[in-house]
C-alpha cells in the first residue's frame, strides 16, 4: 500500500510539473528602466535548456541539480519497489533502503552492503547506471562552462550626465574596471533605442548609433569616461532636456575588449533609461593622490555626480 501511494503521488507531481512547464504565459523582460511583458511564446524549460542553465543564478542552478538528483533516485526506488525482493539485504517493504541503494548506484559509490539479486533488479540498476552517467557528464559540462565563461567586471555609473565639454553640450558616461587586470584594445559603442515615425505614419522602435568622441582604449585598467557630443549629427540635437528625461528612450552602451588574464575576448553591456540622465551635472572625480604621492581610485564614488560648477571642468577619466 505504501509503495502504491508513493507511486501515485509521484505521478501526480510529474503531471503537474509537466503542465506548468508547457503552459504558455507572458514573460517579463526588463529593457532599460522599463518592463515589457512578452506574450504569445510557449515557455518550456527544455526548449531552451542550455540558455536557462547558463543564465540561472548559482543557488538556482545547484538547487535544480539537487532536485533532479532526488527525483531520479525517487523514481528508481519506486521502480525497484515494483519487483519481488530485487535488492539483497534490503529490508522487506523499506522504501528507504531502496532509495539509498538507488543513491549508491547513481553516484557510483556502491558500498557493497546491498546489491541486485534478481534479473529485474539487475535490469533496473543497468538502466539507472546508464542514465546517471549521462546526467553526471551533462552536469559536469554545464558547471565547467559556467565557471570558464569569460566575463568582464565593469562598473557602470548609474546616471549618465549632460554637461558642456570643450564648449559643446555632451552626453557623458563613466565606467570602471573592477579587476586588477588590463582589458586591451577596449572598444565602446553607444546606441539609442527609441521610437520613430515613418513618412507613412508608421511607428517603429529601433536603434540609432551615437558617435563617441573617443571610442577606443588601448589598455582599460582603471576608469573610462565616454563622451557623445550633442552636435548637428546627433539624434539628440535640438531635443529639449526636459522632454528627453521623460521620454521612453533608452541608451545601450557596449564594451568589447581582450582580457589579458583569460586570453579571451569579453563583452559587457549596460542599458540606461532616459530618466536616468542628470542634465547640468558632472561626475565627481574618483582619482586622487595620497600624502605619499600614490594614485588612488575610489570605486565607491563611481556613481556620484554634482551640479556643474561654472569654473570647474568635467572630471577626467
Amino acid at each position: 500500500m505504501a509503495h502504491r501511494k508513493v507511486r501515485r503521488d509521484l505521478t501526480r507531481a510529474f503531471a503537474w510539473l509537466t503542465r506548468r512547464l508547457r503552459r504558455p504565459h507572458g514573460r517579463v523582460r526588463t529593457v532599460g528602466g522599463g518592463r515589457i511583458i512578452a506574450d504569445g511564446l510557449e515557455h518550456g524549460f527544455w526548449k531552451d535548456f542550455y540558455h536557462n542553465a547558463m543564465t540561472a543564478s548559482w543557488p538556482a542552478f545547484f538547487g535544480v541539480i539537487a532536485a533532479a538528483f532526488m527525483a531520479l533516485n525517487l523514481v528508481f526506488a519506486s521502480l525497484y519497489a515494483l519487483g519481488e525482493a530485487p535488492i539483497a539485504d534490503a529490508r522487506s517493504g523499506s522504501f528507504y533502503d531502496l532509495f539509498f541503494f538507488s543513491v549508491e548506484t547513481s553516484s557510483t559509490v556502491g558500498y557493497g552492503d546491498m546489491h541486485p539479486q534478481t534479473f529485474y533488479g539487475h535490469a533496473v540498476a543497468t538502466v539507472e547506471g546508464f542514465i546517471a552517467v549521462v546526467l553526471i557528464a551533462l552536469m559536469t559540462g554545464l558547471t565547467f562552462t559556467r565557471f570558464s565563461r569569460p566575463r568582464a567586471r565593469l562598473i557602470f555609473a548609474r546616471n549618465p550626465v549632460v554637461a558642456d565639454h570643450d564648449g559643446t553640450p555632451t552626453l557623458i558616461f563613466r565606467l570602471a574596471n573592477a579587476r586588477s587586470a588590463f582589458i586591451s584594445e577596449a572598444t565602446a559603442k553607444l546606441w539609442m533605442l527609441g521610437a520613430t515615425v515613418s513618412k507613412e505614419g508608421r511607428r517603429f522602435v529601433g536603434f540609432q548609433p551615437l558617435r563617441l568622441a573617443k571610442s577606443e582604449n588601448p589598455a582599460l585598467a582603471l576608469s573610462w569616461t565616454l563622451f557623445h557630443p550633442i552636435e548637428a549629427d546627433s539624434p539628440l540635437y535640438g531635443v529639449a532636456m526636459d522632454e528627453l528625461v521623460v521620454s521612453e528612450i533608452n541608451f545601450v552602451l557596449v564594451i568589447t575588449g581582450y582580457d589579458d588574464t583569460s586570453g579571451q575576448t569579453i563583452h559587457a553591456r549596460n542599458t540606461f533609461a532616459a530618466r536616468d540622465l542628470r542634465p547640468g551635472h558632472e561626475f565627481v572625480d574618483i582619482h586622487s593622490l595620497d600624502e605619499n604621492g600614490m594614485r588612488r581610485i575610489n570605486y565607491a564614488r563611481i556613481h556620484d555626480t554634482r551640479p556643474v560648477r561654472q569654473s570647474a571642468p568635467v572630471a577626467s577619466s
